[in-house]
Formats: C-alpha cells, structure tokens, sequence
C-alpha cells in the first residue's frame, strides 16, 4: 500500500499540466531553421552564435554535473576525488568563458545592427 501511495504522489504532477501551446510552431530545417530565409544576415548570425553557445553552455554544465557524480560516488579515493575536482574547475572555467563569448557577441551584433 505504501508503494502504490508513494508512486502516485510522483506521478500526480503529470496530470495536472497544461498543455503547451506549439500550434503555430513548425522547423523545416533546411531553409527556416534559426531564421535562415526569413531574416538578414546579422539576426541569421546572431541565432548561429546564441545556438552554438547554448550548446556549449549546457555542455559545460553536464561536464560540472558528472564531477560531482564522480566526487559523490568516489568513497574516500583521492584519486577520483581530484579527477572529479579537476574536471568540476574545468566546467566552472569552460562556463566563464562561455558567458564570456556571449557576452561579447551580444555586444559586437547589437553595434553592428545600431550603427547600420
């Protein structure tokens, strides 16, 4: 009885969601992805680097992720507590210069479109 009752508290946020609301939304990747055909070549650039650097993005926080998965399921052995220490400080400096990109990008299109 307990199990049934703890399976259903898990499962009762799922019949509570609403809808998404993706009607209007359609990718047909080899002309309208990131607003190839629709838009300039600056927003095309733009939708490029913002996609490139979400990607990297998520990837330096799976990278922190499995660090700490590595130190949590280490059980006291150095050597995996500095391998996992070693790859947590590369995700923390890969997500700086990330954010860093972005940044700079951000401000170079954002020039770019003002001075046009």
């Amino acid at each position: 009885m307990k199990k049934i009752l703890t399976r259903a508290l898990y499962l009762a946020p799922l019949f509570f969601v609403s809808r998404g609301h993706a009607q209007g939304v359609s990718i047909d990747f080899p002309t309208s992805f990131a607003g190839f055909s629709s838009q300039d070549l600056k927003t095309t650039i733009e939708n490029i680097i913002r996609i490139v650097l979400g990607f990297l993005g998520i990837l330096t926080v799976i990278i922190i992720l499995y660090g700490g998965f590595i130190w949590m399921t280490s059980f006291g052995e150095e050597d995996k507590i500095d391998q996992a220490k070693k790859l947590i400080s590369a995700g923390v400096v890969g997500l700086v210069v990330v954010l860093a990109a972005y940044a700079i990008s951000s401000f170079v299109i954002d020039s770019l479109v003002g001075a046009v």
